[in-house]
């Protein structure tokens, strides 16, 4: 391993990070997918101190201190692991508006440590990836989860089975288009998560796990019906969408324009909607726009498709 550090400093790598939608209604903290767009951009260097410097190009004034940055914590982890024999100079450019509900903070995490590792000869597995990337979400919502990281490194539908011991999959699914508002207010992951119910009734949960099992089917069989039928959330989006103008009025109007189904896009305020083709899509899209503008809430509208790629090396 001496080596490989030897021969990588001084390189550098610049990555592509995707956003990412969590939860996808129902299945709250366990599925994720990637988006082709949005997603930032970073450039990793490798150096010979045993630090992480950070360079921020863009307007968010996020924290330059490593300790205090959600791409910062996954690197000196890194750098623990590697005995303190290297360091990282990082460049981030946000492209993924902080608090967004699209992983803004998954893809800082994740993009960092593939980059990281991309320069010392991919010496860690995805799996060690994802555990380091998870201290960055920490930092950020308080809570270790995966459902942004997984697939913001692998691409895809991922299912997170397990945390500990960690336990991913990547899921099959029939081409989708995602349609998404993004108004232009912030929430919190951590305040989101405190608002949440500490108990619920059986026969929610039972519900719940029906749908979960039925949108995991319906990816894997190409079968749009029932994904469509399986995209409902009765434990979460009851809460969560009280922070969200608009919520339900979006929501039917995106049904209404023939999209299979959304919600929520993590913890919010985004929301997606998923549709069987561009035409339907940019339907969607038109709906959501006519919502947000006679609310007079700033937005910003994205129609993507789903990443297959993850990370990806652009130079």
């Amino acid at each position: 391993m001496l080596d490989v550090i030897e021969k990588a400093k001084g390189r550098s790598v610049t990555i592509q990070s995707p956003g990412t939608v969590a939860n996808l209604v129902c299945g709250f903290d366990i599925l994720g997918l990637a988006l082709n767009d949005p997603c930032d951009v970073m450039t990793v260097k490798l150096i010979d101190r045993p630090e992480v410097i950070i360079h921020n190009v863009d307007d968010y004034n996020l924290p330059t201190d490593p300790q205090k940055n959600v791409a910062g914590v996954p690197l000196l982890d890194m750098i623990e692991r590697l005995g303190n024999q290297v360091g990282f100079d990082v460049t981030i450019e946000k492209r993924i508006k902080p608090g967004s509900g699209l992983g803004s903070s998954a893809a800082s995490a994740a993009g960092g440590v593939v980059a990281a590792n991309h320069l010392l000869g991919n010496i860690f597995s995805q799996n060690d990836l994802v555990q380091m990337a998870m201290l960055g979400e920490r930092l950020a919502s308080g809570v270790k989860h995966a459902d942004n990281i997984a697939p913001c490194i692998t691409g895809g539908v991922t299912l997170i089975r397990s945390i500990l011991p960690l336990d991913i999959t990547g899921i099959s699914s029939p081409p989708l288009y995602v349609t998404i508002v993004h108004p232009q207010i912030e929430v919190r992951t951590e305040d989101a998560r405190q608002i949440l119910r500490k108990q619920i009734l059986l026969k929610d949960a039972i519900k719940q796990w029906g749908n979960i099992a039925g949108l995991v089917a319906g990816l894997m069989k190409g079968d749009y019906e029932l994904i469509g039928r399986s995209l409902e959330d009765v434990l979460i989006e009851p809460v969560r969408s009280i922070l969200i103008p608009a919520f339900a009025e979006v929501k039917a109007k995106s049904l209404e324009a023939g999209a299979l189904g959304g919600g929520i896009s993590g913890s919010g305020p985004s929301i997606f909607m998923l549709s069987k083709d561009e035409v339907t899509a940019l339907a969607v899209e038109s709906a959501m726009k006519e919502v947000y503008t006679q609310t007079g809430i700033a937005y910003y509208t994205y129609v993507t498709t789903i990443n297959k790629e993850g990370v990806k090396i652009i130079g």
